[in-house]
């Protein structure tokens, strides 16, 4: 049996929404995923040519041919839908530069815009164009950075791709294609026909909405007006997209764009897109009626959708595959060949490995081609190592051409979600979910904001309690006009306490902050105006700061003299446990966690801050610092401000090192007084390697065998009582290893 996997080169081709693309606003974002889609087929098109000819065949790519270039396209059954242009349009229009090729300015800025690019100063989007001096930045749907070409008087002398925030460069190409930045690619001839189309329909509607009557109701008048306003908007825009059948040639449908002998159509549940797309076609039919009477379209764009019987008679002259989970005879086709898979799931196996080798001693002995699929190089090679001990054979391999015989074992690398089971085929798949636990869906990042500048009214909501740099603490009740002088502005009011006013100049609003606090939900109290209260205030925080600087200092420099513990190297468990982390990993977070590994590693006492929103991954940069330490013997301690973090970091925990030998303990007001007795006492012992706790880890009974790196999350939020507490553990921690 061989297996041949799918091309690794997918995208999806989002189809409009009818009913709200023929609204008066549509942004440009699904529009961009659309031609990045048709640009990809237009590549994998290219490199099927190629790769035929360079093979010396003709009739398209072969199953066997290794080199093709292949591309899945998933859409929906609307996508199908859709009127386009024909893709050699889109072929025609794409812009070509080179290093050396010359250049005229002014016709390529005119050619741009007609292929949809925007022109403007600065590129800072998708479809926009910026021409300075000998330079060309232009930033297409289809890359993820934009272009700046550089010219010597009218020569190409450097093609770059650069940072659209920083605007510097990050690296040189030698040619770069500006692919079409619009769906609706018309030539000049078809837009004057077009428009000449455009208003005998207007004179006709106009007509229809009685506009040569003498005598006219509102709702005519405001009909006429409406559809006068839409056309003159389409014609001041040059945006015809909405009335595409009026000015385009030709059109056809995005099943056309696929080579008849090249390509596969797989149809899921084919009879559920029927009733999709029957659906469809009654809500734009009604939805396209009630706008033609209202005066916000014309007759000519209330026709820009294929119907189902066109879809699908397109879809007769391809190779199509349907798939049903019901034995039932699909309508609107003619079958072939029905085929009948049997399959079944796999049952989980809880961790148990013993239970995984049974079932595969069975399929061995049965015949059955097996194959675990794990998400982690290193594990893989561990459980080829495992099934060895326990009698299995079985090889690592990342080559899914090969023959694989009857009775072998497989394990490779890759993300699968469940398994399955092919009996007909003797074939089997198992996926390390099956055999230890299934990944967490990841949870949705939410942002939190804590006090900062106030940059503008729409950041304050009457309530919300805000503080003046000179009179402190306020409640925020809107904005006033007043009169002085003769003249009159906006001013903020602020209630103070007492119910006393303060007026600020909507001017100065750069002098307010919003209040943030550790205990948001606690009702602050209010300063009061006139009073002495504030300066005191500010008076007792600078003497504060000033002191906490001193002990900072005396710190800081207690520090540098002392050397930390030196860590060690990587080890096979930590790359292990690191390729176990089911998401991928930010750019900003490997570094995080390649500058943490770096101080633990040098001699250095590490003091590092790691900032960041809510769910960026702060916690994966500890968690792997954690597990470091750990692995050479070091206790860690996880410090939280409040008990509801404390368990989710907990949990967190658990489930990460769950398959490794390391014991984790909370200490908190979740934990019974036994618990923590217990958890205090097998700290000290050395038996616990991570506690995760409140400010109760900061209690003084509370002692460690081996402290090798405290984490402190959400730092802000604790008081400074328990600021003091951790830097006495901090100060504490370098006298212990004094006297060692």
């Amino acid at each position: 049996m061989r297996i041949v996997s799918f091309d690794k080169s997918s995208i999806y081709y989002p189809a409009k929404d009818f009913i709200f693309y023929s609204a008066d606003v549509h942004g440009n974002q699904l529009a961009g995923e659309r031609l990045a889609c048709i640009y990809k087929i237009i590549q994998a098109q290219k490199h099927i040519s190629e790769d035929s000819i360079s093979n010396g065949k003709t009739d398209g790519i072969q199953p066997e041919n290794k080199n093709a270039a292949g591309l899945t396209v998933v859409t929906t059954i609307d996508g199908c839908a859709d009127l386009l242009v024909p893709l050699e349009k889109y072929k025609n229009a794409t812009i070509s530069f080179e290093k050396g090729q010359i250049l005229d300015l002014e016709a390529l800025s005119k050619e741009l815009v007609q292929i949809g690019y925007e022109r403007c100063a600065i590129v800072d989007g998708q479809g926009k164009f910026a021409v300075r001096g000998g330079i060309i930045d232009i930033f297409p749907y289809t890359e993820e950075t934009p272009v700046r070409i550089e010219l010597w008087d009218d020569e190409v002398d450097s093609i770059r791709l650069f940072d659209v925030e920083s605007q510097r460069s990050i690296e040189k190409i030698e040619r770069f294609e500006a692919f079409p930045a619009t769906e609706c690619l018309l030539s000049e001839e078809e837009i004057a026909r077009g428009r000449e189309k455009l208003q005998e329909e207007l004179a006709g509607q106009l007509t229809a909405f009685g506009n040569d009557k003498k005598k006219k109701t509102a709702e005519d008048i405001e009909k006429c007006n409406r559809i006068r306003r839409n056309v003159a908007d389409m014609e001041r825009t040059g945006d015809y997209s909405k009335a595409l059948r009026m000015f385009a040639e030709e059109l056809t449908g995005f099943l056309s764009y696929f080579p008849k002998e090249d390509t596969l159509f797989v149809l899921d549940e084919p009879n559920r897109l029927n009733e999709r797309m029957e659906l469809i076609l009654y809500e734009y039919t009604e939805s396209m009626k009630n706008r033609l009477e209202g005066g916000y379209i014309l007759p000519g764009q209330t026709d820009m959708i294929h119907g189902i019987e066109s879809i699908y008679v397109g879809l007769e002259k391809k190779r199509t595959l349907l798939l049903s989970a019901l034995d039932y005879k699909p309508e609107k086709f003619a079958v072939a060949e029905y085929v009948r898979i049997d399959t079944r799931s796999i049952s989980p196996y809880h961790n148990s490995f013993e239970y995984l080798a049974d079932d595969l001693k069975k399929y061995k002995r049965s015949g059955y081609k097996s194959i675990l699929v794990c998400n982690s190089r290193t594990r893989a090679a561990r459980i080829v190592q495992d099934l060895a001990d326990l009698g299995l054979t079985a090889y690592f391999s990342e080559d899914f051409e090969n023959e694989m015989l009857e009775g072998t074992i497989m394990v490779t690398y890759g993300s699968l979600h469940k398994g399955f089971e092919y009996p007909l085929l003797q074939f089997v798949v198992i996926a390390e979910n099956d055999i230890f636990a299934s990944r967490h869906k990841k949870r949705e990042k939410k942002k939190k904001y804590d006090g900062k500048s106030i940059a503008g009214f729409n950041e304050l909501n009457i309530g919300d309690f805000v503080v003046h740099e000179s009179h402190g603490l306020g409640v925020y009740k809107g904005i006033e006009k007043i009169t002085v002088e003769g003249v009159e502005k906006d001013y903020i009011k602020i209630e103070y306490a007492g119910n006393s006013n303060l007026y600020v100049l909507a001017t100065q609003l750069d002098r307010l902050q919003k209040y943030a606090a550790a205990d948001t939900e606690k009702k602050p109290k209010l300063n009061k105006l006139g009073t002495q209260e504030w300066n005191k205030t500010k008076s007792k925080v600078h003497g504060a700061v000033e002191e906490v600087a001193k002990d900072l200092v005396a710190l800081y420099a207690a520090r540098q003299k002392e050397k930390g513990y030196q860590f060690g190297p990587d080890t096979v468990w930590q790359r292990e446990f690191e390729e176990m982390f089911p998401y991928e990993e930010t750019q900003d977070q490997l570094t995080a966690i390649e500058d943490t590994k770096r101080d633990m590693e040098s001699t250095r006492i590490m003091d590092r801050l790691i900032c960041g929103d809510v769910g960026y991954g702060k916690t994966e940069v500890a968690i792997r610092a954690a597990f470091k330490a750990v692995q050479e013997g070091k206790q860690v301690a996880y410090l939280v401000p409040t008990t509801i973090l404390a368990q989710q970091i907990y949990n967190t925990f658990e489930q990460r090192m769950k398959n490794f030998p390391v014991t984790v303990a909370q200490l908190s007001s979740f934990r019974t007084s036994k618990e923590i007795k217990e958890s205090i006492s097998e700290l000290k012992k050395g038996f616990v390697d991570i506690v995760i706790g409140t400010h109760r880890l900061l209690s003084k009974d509370v002692e460690f065998k081996d402290l090798g790196l405290l984490i402190i999350d959400e730092e802000q939020r604790f008081g400074v009582t328990h600021k003091e507490k951790i830097k006495k553990l901090k100060m504490m921690w370098m006298s212990c290893r004094d006297d060692s």
